[in-house]
C-alpha cells in the first residue's frame, strides 16, 4: 500500500476515534429512530414531540423538567448534510392553520436535531458549567422498517411465503390472475418482468390501503430516484424445477438479490444500525377493527423485524468495538384519543400481547422495551352518555368532513388474548362506528410554554431519554 494512502486510512481512523470520544463527553449526541407503518401517525408524533420539548408545560411526566434539571431546548442545523431536513415548521404550520389540517405523511427519510442545555449534575455540580446533549430525531418510512426482514430471506423463500398467503386477500386477485399466464422457467422477457413488477406494486398498494401490513418490498410503493430502475422490476413466482441462469426466475432472483444488497443493506449501515432509541408506531385500532387475520398479520410482521434493531446494551466500549445497538425501544398504540380512557389499559396490554415475542426477542439481547397507548396529538374530548340504564364512555371529535360526533366504537376485551389466540372470532370488537372515526385535527387554541395537547406522549419521551437529561 502507498505511503499516502496508508498515512490517510490512519488520519481518517483517528478522527473518527477522536468525533467518538467528543461525542461521549463534551456533547454526545442521541439517535432517536421514528417509523411506522403506514397512517401510524409518525409525522404528527414527530412535530408534537419537538414542539412540545421546546415549550414542555404539558411534558409533567419528564423528570427533568419536573426537576428543572433543562435550562434550555432549540432546534439546530441536522449534522447530516445530505439528508432532507423534517419539515417541522409545515408540519406545525398545517396543525394550527384554520381549519387545521393533518401534515402529509412520510415518503423519505429525514432529520432534525434538537439541541438541550442541561444543570450541570454529580458532586461538583454547582461549580461546573452547563452541560448539552444533542438528540438527532430520524424519521424513515415503516415501509423501509419491514424491508429489513428481507435480509434473512432467499428469492425462493420470499416468494414461497408472498404466494401462499395471497390468495386468501381480494386485493391480489389481478395479479395472481396475470401470473397464471407467466412460465418461470421461459427466456426472460423484460416486458414480462415489467409487467409482472407493475402488477405486484399495484397489489401492495391495495394491501396498505386495505390495513395489511407485509407490504414488502418498501421501494415499490415508496421508490424515489429508483423509480423504473431494475432493482425494482421484480416480483414473487414459483420456483421452477431446475431453473436455468438465461429464464425470467433466475433474473427476477438476480434483481432480488441486487435489492437487498444495493437497497436495504447501504440503508442499513448508513442509518438503521447507527440508532440508540427506537420507537415503532402501531395502529393497532384500525387493525382490531379489520379483524383476526389483520391482527395475525401485524403481529407476525413485527416479530419478524425485530431482529435488524440489533438490540443491545450501548456502551462507550461497546460503541467503539463492535457499532452501536439499539438501546431502549417502545412500541407505541397511536390514536389512543380513539377510545375513551377507561380503555386505554386494555389497548396498552392488547400491545403488550400483540408483541410479546417481538419483545422477548429484544429482552433477550440486552433492549429494554415497552408497549404504551398514546396520541400524539389529542383530537378529541370526553363524555358520558345514558344507554339503555347504563352510562356510556363516548369520544367527541369533528371528523374529516367536519361535523361534529360523539362515537362509542366498542369495548376491548379486559382479556387480548381472546383476540389473538388462533381461531379468535373478533367480529364483535370494534366494528360499527369506529370504521367512521377519523377525526380532524382540533382547533389549537395555544398559550405561550404549552405545547399540543397530548395523552403520554410525555411519557413516552421519558422513557426514550429521559435518563440522558438528568
Amino acid at each position: 500500500m502507498p505511503v499516502r494512502a496508508l498515512t490517510d486510512r490512519l488520519a481518517q481512523g483517528l478522527d473518527a476515534v477522536n468525533a467518538t470520544v467528543s461525542e461521549a463527553f463534551f456533547e454526545p449526541v442521541l439517535r432517536l429512530g421514528v417509523t411506522g407503518l403506514s397512517r401510524a401517525g409518525k409525522t404528527v408524533f414527530i412535530t408534537a414531540l419537538v414542539q412540545n420539548l421546546t415549550e414542555p408545560g404539558r411534558m409533567q411526566g419528564m423528570r427533568a423538567f419536573a426537576q428543572g434539571r433543562v435550562q434550555g431546548v432549540w432546534l439546530q442545523p441536522q449534522p447530516d448534510l445530505t439528508l432532507p431536513r423534517f419539515d417541522y415548521e409545515a408540519h406545525l404550520a398545517a396543525l394550527g392553520a384554520r381549519p387545521p389540517r393533518w401534515p402529509q405523511g412520510t415518503r423519505a427519510l429525514s432529520e432534525l436535531r434538537l439541541s438541550f442545555r442541561l444543570a450541570p449534575s454529580g458532586i461538583l455540580g454547582a461549580l461546573g458549567a452547563p452541560r448539552r446533549l444533542h438528540l438527532d430525531i430520524v424519521d424513515y418510512p415503516g415501509e423501509w422498517l419491514l424491508d429489513l426482514a428481507l435480509m434473512g430471506k432467499s428469492y425462493a423463500d420470499w416468494s414461497r411465503e408472498v404466494l401462499a398467503r395471497l390468495p386468501a386477500r381480494p386485493e391480489a386477485a389481478d395479479f395472481l390472475a396475470g401470473l397464471s399466464g407467466i412460465d418461470p422457467a421461459a427466456a426472460h422477457d423484460e416486458g414480462v418482468a415489467q409487467k409482472a413488477a407493475a402488477a405486484f406494486t399495484e397489489y401492495l398498494a391495495r394491501a396498505r390501503a386495505a390495513g395489511w401490513a407485509d407490504c414488502t418490498p418498501g421501494r415499490f410503493l415508496l421508490p424515489g430516484d429508483l423509480e423504473g430502475s431494475p432493482v425494482l422490476t421484480f416480483a414473487p413466482l414459483p420456483l421452477p424445477e431446475n431453473p436455468r441462469r438465461a429464464s425470467l426466475w433466475w433474473q427476477m432472483q438476480r434483481r432480488f438479490e441486487g435489492y437487498k444488497s444495493g437497497v436495504v443493506r447501504p440503508f442499513f449501515a448508513a442509518h438503521f444500525a447507527r440508532i440508540d432509541r427506537q420507537v415503532v408506531l402501531l395502529d393497532v385500532l384500525d387493525a382490531v377493527h379489520r379483524g383476526p387475520a389483520a391482527l395475525a398479520d401485524l403481529r407476525r410482521v413485527m416479530a419478524e423485524v425485530l431482529g435488524a434493531f440489533r438490540p443491545g446494551d450501548n456502551s462507550f466500549l461497546g460503541s467503539l468495538l463492535r457499532g452501536r445497538r439499539v438501546e431502549r425501544i417502545l412500541f407505541a398504540a397511536t390514536k389512543a384519543d380513539h377510545l375513551h380512557h377507561s380503555q386505554h389499559d386494555r389497548l396498552t396490554a392488547l400491545t403488550e400481547a400483540l408483541l410479546r415475542e417481538a419483545r422477548d426477542r429484544a429482552r433477550f439481547r440486552g433492549a429494554e422495551t415497552m408497549a404504551l397507548s398514546l396520541a400524539a396529538l389529542r383530537a378529541t374530548t370526553e363524555e358520558q352518555r345514558p344507554h339503555q340504564g347504563a352510562l356510556r364512555d363516548l369520544v367527541r371529535g369533528i371528523t374529516l368532513e367536519g361535523r361534529q360526533a360523539a362515537f362509542h366504537p366498542g369495548d376491548l376485551p379486559a382479556d387480548p388474548w381472546r383476540l389473538l389466540e388462533p381461531g379468535a372470532d373478533g367480529g364483535a370488537w370494534m366494528q360499527g362506528d369506529f370504521a367512521a372515526m377519523r377525526f380532524a385535527p382540533p382547533q389549537l387554541e395555544r398559550r405561550p410554554g404549552q405545547g399540543l395537547p397530548h395523552i403520554r406522549l410525555d411519557r413516552a419521551a421519558e422513557f426514550l431519554l429521559g435518563d440522558r437529561l438528568i
